[in-house]
């Protein structure tokens, strides 16, 4: 699944310290009509497409297991392009951390995102990008804080349940940089799935359509994007 393709790089991350600052991003203004054409053109196909506000990162260091780096933010029209049109600034990364889920019995549980998703029908951790509620009194981008709002809203799972592994792995995949943070569940994987499935039928718009379990190889789909993959392969080889 992964052959054929630019290199992935997985690193083991103890610390994350990035900084959110002012950027004029140039690429939001010299493709800002073609920006809101492609926007106009996804909120046609996906109801819950809005444009809201999101944080990039423009630049990064990772040393001795440490992430730095600063952040920026822009609207989520901008972002959206950038992302359909293949990480059309090439200096530019989307930073974000996922809820890596493990049941107590071993398998890893991926969320189908919803029709009405910008993402629809991809299968993910619980994640998403990070915006300016995820940005700290100090100014710093809070990925602890956004990885524990984004397992809640898309699952109804409390992260205080769970038992969080120390540090992130960091999965970088061409404009893609995922920090996942392992959690181990009490329950097995279909005792989890049915609590989460039961979750999702309370909410009026649920970010998931269907929560899938993956044991191993077999269950790779190919709706599962590239770092997701990279990620399990890692986690089963140790």
């Amino acid at each position: 699944m992964l052959s054929g393709a630019p290199k992935i790089e997985i690193y083991p991350i103890d610390r994350v310290e990035i900084a959110v600052e002012p950027r004029s991003w140039e690429f939001a203004r010299a493709k800002r009509e073609e920006i809101e054409r492609n926007f106009a053109r996804r909120q046609r196909e996906a109801s819950a497409v809005w444009n809201g506000r999101v944080l990039l990162l423009h630049r990064y260091t990772v040393r001795d297991g440490l992430l730095q780096g600063a952040c920026f933010e822009t609207d989520y029209a901008s972002f959206l392009a950038w992302r359909d049109w293949g990480f059309a600034d090439a200096a530019v990364f989307n930073v974000f951390a996922c809820a890596a889920l493990q049941s107590a019995d071993g398998a890893y549980l991926v969320g189908e995102m919803a029709p009405s998703m910008a993402s629809a029908g991809q299968i993910y951790f619980p994640c998403g990008t990070p915006d300016p509620d995820d940005v700290s009194a100090e100014g710093t981008l809070d990925l602890a804080g956004s990885v524990s709002r984004e397992l809640l809203e898309e699952t109804g799972l409390d992260i205080a349940d769970l038992v969080a592994e120390p540090g992130w792995t960091l999965v970088h995949d061409r404009g893609f940089m995922a920090l996942m943070k392992r959690l181990k569940a009490p329950e097995n994987a279909e005792g989890l799935r049915a609590r989460i499935k039961a979750n999702l039928a309370k909410q009026a718009q649920p970010e998931f359509r269907d929560i899938h379990v993956v044991r191993g190889r077999a269950d790779l789909d190919h709706r599962m994007p590239r770092f997701l993959v990279a990620y399990l392969e890692e986690a089963w080889r140790r």
